[in-house]
């Protein structure tokens, strides 16, 4: 028996994870790196689960969820928290657009993605404000070890005759190196499983079911260049993403029923409404080792410019506006962050320092959100400390200070107030300071086939420029959004664990974790109803949650694979306006059951038949409606096929494959009863050379 339990913990043969083969030992050795719950994929991974969008790619990962509005817009939301709830993190800084936007998705290109981690529960202390529910790090940074060395794909999906085609092109000559990287997207008005739906009582049909102006495109590309020497590596990465979308015409007001654009003319046609974002970003990354000190810096310049378009409609007092242009974001992102690494003896010491300075202005006819600037800054250190070969500590300390100005904003039409006319004021004139101490601790335990982990720590999160300062209409959500100026920072206190097993045909994961927030901000929905939206205001509260994920796979067969995995979670609001009530939009628990078939002939191939399982949502927030639950069937196969010096791929998904009509949860596009998308087809064909 005890023979059996050390070739588990050694043997180099090939394990799978989430459908991701890694060795043994790597997974290992990745796993004790953090005392968190943690998942790491690769660029298999990435590819053969692609879905649309670089999050609805991620959504099979337990406790990793993908909040979707339209047909290629999706945020990332862990174990229940997203937008500035999590961190995303590309080459080690941290990504910053209008991540507040709940219509727009990442402004990066997933293709161009080498792997991703995604670190589940609060890491403040490494990431600093926002890093509250989670971490995704993605690196497109690898180093190419050939002179020549590229790659193609071409890809498609048929709900909305999607096409796209990602090239990269990459080499090393000596010391120095490079890589480019271009992403080409276009797609049509995607299609629901519905004819008509309901819009404040009135009903809308929809012309062969689907949603008009929902088409989009999206231009991607990067440059890196780079030296990698023995002791000091150096590299610069220059990205730029570009995407145009339209909004859904009838969910942008009731007013485009009066609209003389013909929505229905062609559905690649993007119309009014309509955005369009780009985000530049430069990242420098450098390090120097210099034996068992290692020094790095990662500085970073990143632009995002969002516009909003819609015909010039006034509302209430405000006169039929000139031009277009309803919003414009315009925000510039300065960050800088200082690692210094020790590892001696037992110790693996790390300390840091993180800057960020943010400029963000506005324009357009339309006003929701003031032009503020921010400033923070942070420093760490760290500890993890070996006591056995199989028994690590882990523990640090983080102190932050960030400020925060809002400026004013009055409108530009006068509105009557009593004898009077007025320019009303919707944003005052603002400074904020915030300080936070923050602290995590942890400990990982591997024997055998087992791994046990468990960490404890506080995070926070710095009230952002809309909760602050918000107030006017989100015509994509419904909703008329009032801020908060009084908000205090966010406080986060969490512990979660991880018991894990792995030994021949057998492998689980068990993570639960609870969660305590002392002022929880949030958007509270009200009955009251301003300019025909329901009212909606920030708030706090303190929170209650707790939940798990859990996986099991078992290798029934040579060949053959059975998984079972689901999550859950529970929030409960223990004071406030709405003590009692869970929070709104909360997840409901889901559930996935796969069967997959592996073989090798002339390269490796794969087939999955996978069924979905999301429960009814009952927990709700008044005057929230509840969701009924759901479940789909879905498929996948995959093959390589190598061929001399390039390797041929195929890879192939069919999701909803019953075109059943349900609704998320989690989509504002339910309260308009619009259902998810219906049966989708897509194809992906990969040349690596």
């Amino acid at each position: 028996m005890a023979a059996a339990v050390m070739m588990c913990a050694v043997s180099d043969t090939t394990v799978t994870l989430h459908d991701i083969t890694v060795s043994g030992n790597a997974r290992r050795n990745f796993q004790l790196r953090t005392s968190q719950s943690a998942v790491l994929v690769d660029r298999d991974y990435l590819q053969q689960h692609f879905s649309g969008s670089l999050m609805q790619t991620l959504e099979g990962i337990p406790g990793v969820k993908a909040m979707t509005i339209g047909s290629g817009q999706s945020k990332p939301v862990i174990r229940g928290l997203g937008f500035n709830r999590m961190v995303v993190s590309e080459d080690g800084v941290k990504h910053e657009g209008q991540q507040w936007g709940d219509d727009h998705g990442l402004e990066i290109d997933q293709f161009s993605i080498d792997r991703a981690e995604i670190l589940k529960g609060p890491a403040a202390l490494l990431y600093g404000s926002d890093a509250i529910g989670g971490v995704l790090n993605l690196y497109a940074n690898q180093v190419p070890m050939e002179p020549l060395k590229g790659s193609v794909r071409l890809f498609g999906r048929s709900n909305n005759e999607q096409l796209g085609l990602s090239a990269k092109l990459g080499g090393r000559h000596g010391h120095f190196f490079y890589r480019l990287h271009g992403t080409f997207i276009d797609y049509s008005d995607y299609r629901v499983p519905t004819d008509s739906i309901q819009y404040y009582s009135y009903w809308i049909r929809l012309k062969n079911q689907r949603l008009r102006n929902t088409a989009g495109r999206e231009r991607d590309g990067s440059l890196m260049l780079g030296y990698a020497g023995y002791r000091f590596h150096t590299d610069l990465r220059i990205t730029d993403s570009y995407s145009r979308s339209g909004f859904f015409a009838n969910a942008h007001g009731l007013e485009v029923r009066l609209s003389d654009i013909d929505y229905d003319s062609s559905r690649r046609d993007i119309d009014l409404p309509y955005q369009w974002v780009n985000h530049l970003k430069a990242i420098s990354h450098s390090s120097l080792s210099l034996g068992e000190v290692v020094l790095e810096a990662n500085l970073a310049y990143q632009h995002n410019r969002r516009e909003e378009h819609s015909e010039p409609v006034g509302h209430g007092y405000m006169p039929d506006p000139s031009g277009t242009l309803e919003r414009r974001f315009d925000k510039s992102t300065a960050t800088a962050r200082f690692v210094l690494r020790y590892e001696t003896g037992r110790h693996a010491m790390q300390a840091g320092f993180s800057g960020e300075f943010q400029h963000n202005r506005r324009r357009g006819w339309g006003f929701i959100l003031p032009a503020f600037e921010s400033y923070d800054a942070g420093i760490y250190a760290m500890d993890r400390y070996t006591l056995r070969e199989n028994l690590t500590l882990n523990a640090g300390l983080r102190y932050d200070h960030a400020r925060t100005h809002i400026r004013s904003y009055r409108d530009w039409y006068a509105t009557p107030v009593g004898a009077d006319s007025v320019y009303v004021q919707r944003s005052s004139d603002m400074h904020r300071r915030f300080n936070s101490v923050t602290w995590s601790a942890g400990i990982n335990y591997a024997q055998g086939p087992w791994m046990l982990k468990a960490n404890a720590g506080k995070s926070f999160r710095v009230p952002i420029a809309k909760e602050l300062g918000v107030d006017g209409i989100n015509y994509h959500i419904f909703r008329y959004e009032r801020g908060n100026a009084e908000l205090d920072p966010e406080q986060s206190y969490q512990l979660d664990a991880s018991i894990g097993y792995s030994c021949g045909r057998v492998e689980f994961t068990v993570e639960p974790f609870v969660n305590y927030f002392p002022n929880y901000i949030y958007l509270s929905p009200t009955p009251r109803y301003v300019e025909g939206l329901q009212y909606y205001h920030y708030t706090q509260a303190r929170v209650l949650r707790y939940g798990a994920e859990a996986e099991f796979t078992w290798h029934f067969l040579p060949h053959w694979q059975a998984r079972l995995q689901g999550d859950y979670l529970y929030a409960r609001q223990r004071s406030g306006e709405k003590k009692g009530y869970t929070l709104p939009f909360s997840t409901p628990w889901s559930s996935e059951a796969e069967v997959r078939y592996s073989f090798v002939f002339h390269g490796e191939g794969y087939a999955a038949l996978n069924a979905h399982v999301v429960g009814r949502q009952d927990e709700i927030v008044p005057p929230e409606m509840p969701t009924d639950g759901y479940w789909t069937l879905n498929f996948s196969a995959g093959k390589h096929f190598p061929l001399r010096s390039t390797t041929f791929s195929v890879a192939f998904h069919a999701d909803n494959l019953l075109n059943r009509r349900y609704y998320d949860h989690t989509s504002y596009y339910r309260l308009i009863d619009v259902p998810e998308p219906g049966r989708n087809f897509s194809l992906m064909l990969g040349l690596d050379f």
